[in-house]
């Protein structure tokens, strides 16, 4: 036996503690004149953007913005399938990236004691300089455990060296990408957590990589 080539896969993943958290919240309010309920949202999304602001001067958020407007009226039906007076409504949408979890904890037990604001979600992730530092070292590392299975397979074969032909990212490699492959292809991070939290304990954050490759074994 003088030469094969050899197709192998390899994985890897780093478990990194969330560094950032980016957190949507609305403020509704509704009423039979159109005037008084705008004017409440506004009211009410000022003083939920002051908190931010100020937060933002301590350095506790990076960023944030106030990005959505909603006003619409509707008439209501009851019980006895009477339409209702006409009821508007106002809604406005903020968002911030907090990279303080104990600021985001005092900040969301503050503005959710009123009953017109919403947390609609919290998604905790990494900054963008480690998830490009992780990142590169996760794909290095399952190119390197391609790399020892090859150098396996080849020993087992009674061959002595190993030569990359081919290296891409799981899936790209086949005539057809499994299923599963544009996943695991791209490095995914996943949170711990089943949902949006507010814990003041960051979740860990998943990044994986998975690599197929070809080498020649002589």
């Amino acid at each position: 036996m003088s030469e094969v080539v050899v197709t192998v896969r390899g994985e890897s993943e780093a478990r990194v503690r969330a560094e950032e958290a980016a957190v949507r919240v609305t403020v509704s309010t509704d009423g039979p004149s159109r005037g008084p309920v705008i004017e409440g949202a506004q009211v009410r999304a000022s003083s939920v953007q002051d908190g931010l602001v100020a937060h933002l001067r301590s350095g506790e958020v990076s960023e944030w913005s106030s990005a959505r407007v909603s006003v619409w009226s509707d008439r209501p039906w009851n019980s006895d399938g009477a339409q209702l007076p006409l009821v508007h409504h106002a809604s406005v949408e903020l968002s911030a990236t907090f990279t303080d979890a104990g600021a985001l904890s005092w900040w969301l037990g503050d503005v959710t004691e009123s009953d017109d604001v919403q947390v609609t979600a919290v998604e905790w992730r990494l900054s963008p300089a480690t998830r490009v530092r992780v990142e590169s070292d996760v794909a290095a590392a399952a190119v390197h455990v391609a790399v020892e299975r090859a150098g396996a397979y080849a020993g087992a074969l009674g061959l002595a060296s190993v030569s990359p032909v081919e290296i891409a990212d799981a899936g790209l490699l086949g005539a057809r990408p499994e299923p599963t492959a544009p996943l695991s292809a791209r490095f995914a991070a996943a949170s711990d957590s089943s949902g949006p939290s507010f814990s003041l304990q960051p979740p860990e954050i998943v990044v994986r990589s998975v690599v197929e490759g070809r080498f020649r074994a002589e």
